[in-house]
């Protein structure tokens, strides 16, 4: 015996579109939350030491290690300014996945940033030191390791509080070379 579909089961579609849109209509409304950066600069920099620590950012990146072509993601910490507010300190760590082995980098770096946090584009330098693994760490000779750092980059306002970043990274005593692009947070804006 089959069933005649019912007037009642033909509004069932109409009914279940309509719940849906009334749900989502609201969504056209709301807004991101914007991330308020600490202002930099004033008279607090010109007061006492220059050495100031704390949480002021962070960063996400994705970069291609140019040697064995591994996609790498990573995560950057903007930690605090080292005598001026152009010398940062900033840790990083970043995963490497590649076909044969996957990689991680853990890595503290001082960056030289040429102009303010007030430009619309920061072109800056850095070094730094990296603990570097591998998969099968424990079993592998010299693993793991420590890593001299070199890195070439700039930043371009993409928001009041955001930058788009690129990156090289020139790692393990320049026998490693990777790019990197990503947001990160904006002092100051």
């Amino acid at each position: 015996m089959t069933r005649k579909p019912s007037a009642h089961s033909a509004a069932k579609p109409l009914a279940w579109l309509l719940l849906f849109l009334a749900g989502v209509a609201p969504v056209g409304q709301l807004a991101a939350q914007d991330f308020t950066p600490p202002e930099v600069g004033g008279q607090e920099s010109d007061q006492g030491s220059k050495i100031k620590i704390g949480f002021y950012g962070f960063g996400t990146r994705l970069g291609w290690d140019l040697e064995d072509g591994d996609a790498i993601i990573s995560i950057t910490f903007d930690l605090g300014n080292l005598g001026s507010d152009q010398v940062r300190l900033r840790p990083s760590a970043e995963i490497g996945f590649g076909e044969d082995v996957d990689t991680y980098v853990v890595s503290a770096e001082l960056i030289y940033r040429f102009t303010p946090d007030t430009e619309k584009a920061i072109p800056y330098v850095g070094l730094g030191l990296a603990v570097a693994g591998r998969d099968n760490c424990s079993t592998g000779p010299s693993c793991p390791e420590a890593w001299l750092q070199f890195v070439l980059g700039f930043e371009v306002e993409f928001r009041s509080s955001m930058n788009w970043l690129l990156e090289y990274h020139a790692e393990d005593a320049l026998n490693r070379h990777r790019l990197f692009f990503g947001l990160t947070t904006r002092r100051g804006g």
